[in-house]
């Protein structure tokens, strides 16, 4: 992996963030975007060489980071990732997407709210944070990801609308894509 290329990073539990990595790795292309690596086999640092970067995640528990603390997840997540910082990382000037997945109709009152967690983390550590995504479509009560009237990342919900997942996808890649090469070509 190098610099000129944009980093992509999941946390999966039942395999479907990994699934939608991947998707979104095939649509950007090996030119641009590096294999997507799951955050469970990974250290700090294999992810903090990248200027341009996006994140996903599942979303568990009340809207926690995804772990197998207060998740309760089976496997290593991205809590376990986060506790490998030696304090908070300075990540000004790196450029960050979130994608989350949820399910609306399980548990809507809370739909994707461990987008927002990841999201927190990020912006806290000083990135700036792109690809926020409008909330039409979905049908929900509340969610945490989406404070501002629209979701901080793209969200995907591959248990009742996963017929919606591509054009969601290319749709937000159209508008994240120059955003994170323009990213890149300044750095090279």
């Amino acid at each position: 992996a190098n610099m000129n290329k944009i980093g992509l990073f999941f946390g999966t539990e039942t395999g479907t963030t990994r699934l939608v990595a991947k998707k979104l790795h095939k649509k950007l292309g090996e030119d641009i975007c590096d294999k997507p690596l799951n955050v469970n086999r990974i250290a700090p640092a294999d992810m903090l060489k990248y200027d341009a970067l996006i994140l996903g995640t599942p979303s568990y528990g009340e809207g926690n980071i995804p772990g197998k603390g207060a998740s309760g997840c089976f496997e290593p997540n991205w809590e376990e990732f986060l506790a490998q910082f030696d304090g908070p990382p300075d990540l000004r000037g790196k450029r960050v997407a979130f994608f989350g997945l949820g399910a609306q109709e399980r548990y809507p009152e809370r739909f994707c709210g461990s987008l927002l967690a990841l999201y927190t983390v990020f912006k806290g550590w000083g990135a700036e944070i792109v690809g926020d995504w409008p909330v039409d479509g979905y049908t929900f009560t509340h969610s945490p990801a989406a404070p501002e009237g629209r979701f901080v990342g793209l969200v995907i919900d591959q248990r009742t609308q996963s017929l919606l997942t591509d054009a969601r996808i290319d749709a937000w890649l159209a508008r994240i894509k120059p955003l994170l090469l323009e990213k890149i070509e300044a750095a090279a």
